[in-house]
């Protein structure tokens, strides 16, 4: 169920503050060509548009990121080295640290917020692909990410008013779907699962992307599960790891599954949304765009390796 898990912060907590904050290994991780991502406020568009091909494969290839925040998203921070935060994200579970994902983030794309006045009893959730964030005469302030999730302070009729961490702000109501926080988004089957990813196909692959700026493997399958009310690990091997296992002749569209080199014996690296009759969805790799694959005769059918399923349609379930 996805929450703004407010009691596990302190009364003056942290928030991201750009439409997407990058969470990287360490303050060196960081690159010069990166700079458009590191700023306050962001530009992801101009970002990713003028990364080579070889800076995105850095990303990965030198260990450089490790995932991204959407706006608004909370943080815990452990430590403050010069002009970088040491943060953990409770919203997105890992092995890594049991409190949440850890990482570090420039410290000029958070903002501290009183926790009193930030929690609402109502949330909003992006649900189209991008949405802007305007001041109340209209002017766009912030293009915003899907499943960007927000304190409603207001709902108008064709506008949601929310809290920001600059303020108040108000985006279109044709782009939200509006839940009450105690409870969760309301949870959806594997189907909706599916549909949830098909908007981002040909949507190009960006290494720990959290965002529908460029979604990694996992980054994709966690999005599609937080919009049907599904909290899950970030990283592919926790997400094989904690959900309900399921045979590969019982897969259901929605369902998880998972690759691993040496034809499927070595090491766990990539995950999928099966589509049903033998397909899945999925974010491949850098300089491909999420696409809907056969898996018979590809090299993802030999490395098949595990498959699970976090939905469910019985509240009892």
């Amino acid at each position: 169920m996805i929450k703004q898990q407010t009691d596990l912060f302190p009364d003056e907590m942290w928030v991201t503050n750009v439409q997407v904050a990058t969470v990287w290994t360490s303050p060196e991780s960081a690159r010069a060509v990166d700079t458009a991502g590191l700023s306050n406020p962001t530009n992801i568009d101009t970002w990713i548009a003028n990364l080579t091909h070889e800076a995105k494969l850095a990303l990965c290839d030198e260990n450089r990121v490790q995932s991204q925040l959407l706006y608004g998203e909370p943080v815990l921070i452990d430590e403050i080295k010069e002009e970088w935060a040491k943060v953990v994200i409770p919203s997105q579970p890992s092995k890594k640290d049991e409190r949440g994902y850890p990482g570090w983030v420039p410290l000029k794309q958070l903002a501290q917020v009183k926790k009193g006045e930030w929690k609402s009893d109502l949330t909003v959730a992006i649900t189209s692909d991008k949405a802007w964030l305007t001041s109340g005469e209209g002017e766009k302030l912030m293009k915003l990410s899907y499943m960007t999730l927000l304190p409603v302070e207001e709902i108008q009729k064709e506008k949601v008013k929310v809290k920001t961490p600059q303020g108040f702000g108000y985006i279109h109501t044709s782009s939200t779907k509006v839940f009450t926080t105690s409870l969760g988004k309301e949870k959806g089957t594997g189907k909706e699962i599916v549909e949830a990813g098909e908007p981002f196909l040909e949507l190009s692959y960006f290494w720990g992307g959290m965002s529908s700026f460029g979604y990694d493997c996992s980054g994709l399958a966690y999005a599609a599960h937080k919009a049907n009310g599904y909290q899950i690990p970030r990283d592919a091997g926790d997400q094989a790891a904690s959900g309900k296992k399921v045979a590969f002749d019982e897969l259901l569209p929605g369902d998880l599954i998972f690759f691993a080199y040496e034809e499927g014996k070595g090491k766990l690296h990539h995950v999928g949304i099966f589509y049903g009759n033998g397909k899945m969805l999925h974010s491949p790799q850098t300089g491909k765009g999420i696409e809907i694959i056969t898996l018979e005769g590809t090299k993802y059918e030999k490395e098949l390796c595990a498959a699970c399923r976090y939905w469910h349609e019985n509240e009892e379930y």
